[in-house]
């Protein structure tokens, strides 16, 4: 008999209760406590930053980094995360063939990355950056990555035109478009894929013509280049695959140009 009832009045109870839709997160929250645990008490990253002192470790003590993580986690929360919402909304508005407009609050959310100098946390000081360990942009991109992943496509695509110039550049590109990408005054795509070519980039058949002067004419047709229009800042710098007069067939042929507009 008690058995019998209790059910029943579970029964009553349950059918009794409305369903609840689950409720939908419209802001984001940095983790910052598990951050903390996993840098400090798991990985003990203060004491790997001594061991790398040629790459900022040594300026990267557990205030210092906590300081810089911290102040990430604000401008995720508080700048990033509520542009969702809108630039769903609104998207990126085409003006022209030379004119593309972000969603409302993108640029200014980029002016202040810019102004906090986000963008040159782990490049070297000679460039312009800040000089700490490249593990510490991670954490941060982790964060702004998660809080606003289309926003943080620009100054990521930025990073990889940065790194290809550090690696691949001669001096006088690096000298000139190093430090305004550092700064974050100008930004950087990669130009890889064709109309008839997607992974398979050996068919790439972008031309590239000597000028005569160091500078090439370069004629083709690319497509889906991520953040390669905006207003966001004064120049974009766009790495671009192109092949030589006479280079052979397949990737074996494929040079990479620095083209600015």
């Amino acid at each position: 008999m008690f058995s019998r009832s209790l059910a029943a009045t579970i029964s009553r109870a349950v059918r009794a209760s409305p369903l609840r839709a689950p409720q939908r997160r419209t802001n984001y929250t940095a983790p910052m406590n598990e951050v903390r645990f996993l840098l400090n008490d798991v990985w003990n990253v203060e004491e790997h930053y001594k061991k790398i002192p040629t790459t900022g470790g040594l300026n990267a003590d557990k205030d210092m980094t906590d300081m810089v993580l911290t102040e990430m986690a604000k401008f995720c929360e508080q700048e990033l995360s509520p542009l969702n919402e809108t630039a769903d909304v609104e998207g990126c508005t085409w003006v022209d063939e030379h004119t593309v407009t972000t969603p409302t609050g993108f640029k200014e959310a980029y002016d202040k990355y810019v102004e906090g100098g986000w963008q040159g946390l782990n490049y070297s000081e000679e460039w312009g950056g800040q000089g700490l360990p490249y593990s510490m942009a991670l954490f941060s991109s982790e964060m702004s990555a998660t809080a606003n992943w289309t926003w943080t496509m620009y100054p990521g695509l930025s990073k990889g035109a940065i790194n290809t110039l550090i690696d691949h550049g001669d001096d006088h590109m690096k000298k000139t478009y190093l430090p305004p990408m550092v700064e974050g005054r100008w930004t950087g795509t990669m130009c890889l894929t064709e109309p008839q070519c997607g992974s398979d980039l050996g068919q790439v058949s972008t031309k590239a013509i000597p000028n005569g002067d160091g500078t090439y004419n370069i004629t083709g047709t690319k497509i889906f280049i991520s953040c390669g229009e905006h207003d966001m800042t004064e120049n974009i710098v766009h790495c671009v695959l192109a092949r030589l007069p006479n280079a052979p067939e397949g990737t074996r042929g494929i040079s990479l140009f620095l083209v600015s507009v």
